[in-house]
């Protein structure tokens, strides 16, 4: 599956960053990580820091998949409010999926910290507006039940917001404290040579083709001819877990977005603040460590790329058009534009977990807007796992739910 269309941002604005062999001879190890994107390389992290021997291999280039693509909003809002969550899955589950999220941007900027990144880590404010009037009831309810769980935020109008920010036509929304954004593309491969160096063995355009399963470890063929044995294996590869699970359990979309030329005055006023909206596809914005700004959305049904990628120039046109009606008093010159594969779930929470047709594995599947946060909060999960210790988070994440 083809996760991104030619010329993502990231992957022009960083370029190859590192390369690494593919594997010709066999190995073994504790742990196999197979996908070497942000997902991956945060995993491989973990188990590296815990002292397992592990081996990180990725089908292409590491960290040309989904994670070249990503807009990288890190935030702790899911894609279905808490209000609608509690309902789905109940008070525990919905809290806790929240405050893992809440508690994974923290976590990325320890992790950015120890590792001396230059990704552009940064802690912002979030803004989620109502771009509908219908949509201000339920934001406000929205907003006590996440105060009710403590979870801060405060209700603006729609003349602070315009004042504040310079939006026009909301309808009013909620200002939350806990958000960021990062380069994930540069982070992924900051992360996977940190590691390396710590005895992370890191393998590319190795693709895995096969897995005998025995008591106790894997045998895990690659294309390569390579064959490793592997205590535990774990799957970081995203949106291409819907071609391995016999079921149906997540609705790939194109996503698309749009970045602008260095634009100091737009990064000046925004540089602090993600902003998103209630619409559906819902519209979101950020600026990125280099002076730009981003805009994204126009969500649709997973297409064939080369069909996906015929919609980006339209789709660019709809993105700008977005922008010039939320602030008609400011240019945009678009720079690069590009799309991705983006994932909804049945309730909006990631796949992380064991899967009954695959041995001695676990699966880290981020999904939905929360990919990143999601995959630090599966960092624990597997460390749990590998520990044959539970964790709370498991029975609300799990295949089969």
């Amino acid at each position: 599956m083809d996760v991104k269309s030619n010329e993502p941002f990231w992957l022009v604005k960083n370029g190859l960053l590192a390369s690494y062999p593919s594997l010709h001879s066999d190995d073994e190890c504790d742990v196999l990580v197979v996908g070497g994107g942000i997902t991956g390389s945060l995993i491989a992290h973990q188990c590296v820091g815990e002292g397992y021997k592990t081996i990180l291999i990725d089908k292409r280039e590491v960290c040309n998949g989904s994670s070249s693509a990503t807009t990288s909003m890190l935030q702790f809002e899911i894609d279905t409010p808490l209000y609608e969550l509690i309902k789905l899955v109940g008070e525990k589950g919905a809290v806790a999926s929240y405050d893992a999220c809440y508690k994974a941007i923290d976590q990325l900027g320890e992790i950015a910290s120890k590792i001396k990144s230059k990704a552009g880590f940064k802690k912002k404010d979030s803004l989620y507006f109502a771009a509908f009037k219908k949509d201000v009831e339920w934001l406000k309810k929205e907003l006590e039940t996440r105060n009710k769980a403590g979870f801060e935020g405060k209700w603006l109008e729609a003349e602070e917001i315009l004042k504040k920010y310079g939006i026009h036509g909301t309808y009013g929304g909620i200002l939350s404290k806990q958000g960021g954004s990062i380069d994930a593309f540069c982070l992924a491969h900051e992360l996977l040579e940190y590691n390396h160096k710590k005895g992370l063995q890191v393998y590319d355009k190795t693709e895995l083709t096969g897995v005998e399963y025995k008591r106790g470890f894997n045998l895990c063929t690659t294309a390569t001819g390579a064959v490793i044995k592997a205590k535990k294996v774990v799957y970081c590869v995203g949106y291409e877990t819907a071609n391995m699970i016999r079921e149906k359990f997540v609705d790939l979309l194109s996503s698309y977005a749009i970045i602008s030329e260095v634009d100091e005055k737009l990064y000046r006023q925004y540089k602090d603040v993600l902003i998103w909206n209630t619409a559906d596809p819902y519209l979101y914005m950020r600026t990125s460590d280099d002076g730009r700004f981003l805009i994204g959305g126009e969500d649709e049904e997973f297409r064939n790329p080369p069909k996906r990628d015929a919609l980006i120039g339209k789709k660019e046109e709809k993105l700008v058009k977005a922008f010039k009606k939320l602030f008609p008093d400011k240019a945009f010159y678009s720079d690069f534009a590009w799309a991705g594969t983006f994932g909804e779930t049945k309730d909006g929470l990631p796949y992380i977990g064991e899967h009954s047709d695959f041995k001695n594995s676990y699966f880290v599947c981020g999904f939905g807007g929360n990919g990143i946060t999601f995959s630090v909060a599966g960092m624990e999960m597997v460390s749990n796992w590998l520990k044959r210790k539970k964790h709370l988070l498991s029975p609300y994440f799990a295949f089969g739910r």
